[in-house]
């Protein structure tokens, strides 16, 4: 595989990257105000270059603000990304995160109302919500600032796909995981984005035993827990943890359980990816209300951390990391805390277990773009141009190197080329292998630390498992050849040999038909009316607090009469009105599912 230069040099500090990026990518992301040398000439020389390519084009420093309805850090921008932002285009950047500052839509309406969502808007497209930002006067048509985006003109379609919602004509968005790979391809790296992931040397120690249906797994996870003892740092060890921050119509916790069966949540109904099953999430026999019996089950046999229900995910995570938990809700949460260098290489860590009626839900790729996240400009930018220009750069292979989660980061620091292949750098061993905690960067690059650089825009601009076009290399360095091999482990060669020697879960999955994979469409869901809305708020409050009563419920007596109350509360408020609206968007959910699927 060969890659070009691309107006990219490796090893060189990120000033000189600058001066050739400006003539080498064919873009209009020119560099802006360059940082010191990196202590040679020759970096002094491009540093320069770079400055002075940066003043013809971005000369007036700018500080703008981005409504970022993904985000999960509020405030400036600091660190190794921070410092390519501002030496590409002179701007820093002002993250305003709904999800830090609290209160659901709130802050969106209150900007909203004030006639400024900020100079860059990322948020969701569908559910009307772009149409009435054009409506509004929010956002800016970018089609005047369009001439020479060349990277944004290889998704003109996906871009023409969503500008549909805006309802009138115009270049008002681009949205967000445009994939270069067909709908059916799973998006995941190497495992399913649900599985039942556990602490396979403890699973290991029990014996490797089968378990059949989710219920089965409840002995295993007692007999992991007696058998574990205490944490790395010498705490209590559960099976379980939880968590509320993630709540939405759904207790979430519950509703990733569900995945183990390939349903995915939409509204209130649970809608089974390959379009056999739509259920309600109240139904006494549904796969919801078997989820909350799994969990209060759970919980009757001392498996759930009795701190559940008051902790935040980031509590949580600092669990996983000490060896607290031993099921991982999420594939990538356990192993992302868990399997550091050290502990894999001794055959400890998280690996995805098999449930032999599972069909864990995995996300298709998304060729038309996904609706729920997009891109825009604001009315009231100061540099419209500029906004674009920005955005153009996010989806160039250079953009998404660096500004997706969870991909190689700047060619250079965290890799580099050799004999034609991506092959990581040892700093790049540090962050992506052994997991260094406040990993420093070099000040040539940034400085601080690695993790406190990384993009708070936490958007992915094209899919995980994408490729650059022109070289074929995949930019998630979970694929390839380097990291595979670096993170082979006493753990991953066990994980392999009670698995068909297979090395990739998601492939094991899929060949032996416990994998579902919901692939990706254009398909937007009807918004609900006002009215239907507040009968639906009323509604979703009521489910998630009494789902966390039902988990949690002294006895099964309790969990019964826990469960009418909710079915009596929410039917009483009007759930059968939301619910027509949830099973009508299924049905258009499933069509678009069965389109794509034939393609």
């Amino acid at each position: 595989m060969k890659r070009k230069l691309m107006g990219r040099l490796t090893g060189l500090c990120l000033a000189t990257v600058m001066a050739v990026s400006a003539t080498g990518c064919g873009s209009t992301t020119a560099a802006g105000t360059a940082s010191s040398a990196a202590g040679s000439a020759a970096a002094s020389t491009a540093a320069g270059t770079a400055e002075a390519e940066g003043s013809k084009k971005y000369a007036e420093p700018l500080t703008i603000d981005v409504f970022d309805s993904q985000a999960n850090f509020q405030g400036t921008q600091t660190g190794w990304f921070a410092k390519i932002v501002k030496d590409k285009f002179n701007i820093e950047l002002n993250i305003i995160a709904p999800n830090v500052a609290g209160g659901g839509d709130t802050l969106y309406q209150t900007r909203s109302a004030n006639g400024n969502l900020g100079d860059l808007i990322v948020t969701n497209l569908d559910k009307s919500r772009l149409k009435d930002m054009v409506t509004a006067g929010l956002v800016t048509d970018m089609t005047p600032y369009m001439d020479g985006e060349t990277n944004l003109k290889k998704y003109q379609s996906a871009i023409d796909g969503a500008n549909k919602l805006a309802g009138q004509d115009g270049t008002w968005a681009v949205p967000s995981e445009i994939s270069n790979q067909p709908a059916t391809d799973p998006c995941d790296a190497n495992e399913p984005t649900n599985a039942p992931s556990l602490r396979w040397d403890v699973y290991g120690a029990v014996g490797y035993p089968e378990m059949k249906t989710m219920e089965d797994m409840l002995p295993v996870l007692k007999s992991m827990q007696d058998k574990a003892g205490k944490s790395d740092s010498g705490k209590s060890v559960y099976a379980l943890s939880l968590f509320k921050d993630w709540d939405g119509d759904i207790m979430q916790n519950a509703g990733a359980l569900c995945s183990l069966y390939g349903y995915l949540p939409s509204g209130f109904c649970m809608n089974k990816v390959d379009g056999s099953d739509v259920q309600s999430v109240i139904d006494d026999d549904g796969i919801y209300v078997r989820s909350l019996k799994f969990l209060f089950q759970a919980n009757q046999m001392g498996l759930v951390d009795p701190e559940s229900t008051t902790q935040n995910f980031d509590t949580l995570q600092t669990k996983y990391k000490d060896g607290a938990v031993l099921y991982s809700l999420w594939p990538w949460l356990g192993a992302g805390q868990y399997n550091t260098a050290e502990n894999t290489a001794a055959g400890k860590g998280f690996q995805d277990a098999v449930i032999d009626d599972m069909k864990c839900l995995t996300y298709g790729s998304m060729p038309y773009g996904k609706m729920e996240v997009g891109f825009m400009v604001g009315s009231q930018a100061k540099d419209p141009q500029r906004m674009v220009d920005f955005i153009d750069w996010l989806y160039s292979p250079e953009g998404i190197e660096d500004a997706m989660p969870a991909n190689c980061g700047p060619e250079g620091l965290t890799w580099k080329m050799k004999d034609n292949e991506p092959v990581l750098t040892d700093f790049g061993v540090q962050a992506f292998v052994d997991k260094t905690a406040d990993l420093k960067v070099p000040d040539e690059w940034g400085g601080g630390t690695y993790t406190d650089g990384i993009s708070a825009l936490n958007v992915k601009t094209v899919g995980l498992v994408d490729t650059d076009d022109e070289t074929g290399m995949c930019y998630n360095y979970l694929r390839w050849d380097d990291y595979t091999k670096r993170v082979a482990s006493k753990l991953t060669e066990d994980w392999s040999s009670h698995h068909e020697n297979e090395t990739l879960p998601i492939n094991y999955f899929k060949n032996n038909g416990n994998l579902l994979v919901f692939p990706g469409t254009n398909f937007v869901a009807d918004e609900y009316s006002t009215d239907i809305s507040t009968i639906k708020e009323q509604c979703k409050q009521s489910i998630v607090a009494y789902s966390w009563q039902m988990a949690f419920a002294k006895d099964e007596a309790e969990f019964n009469s826990l469960l009418k109350e909710m079915q009596d509360t929410v039917n009483g408020l009007g759930y059968d009105q939301v619910l027509a609206v949830d099973q009508k968007n299924c049905e258009g959910q499933n069509a678009a599912i069965k389109e794509a699927s034939a393609k």
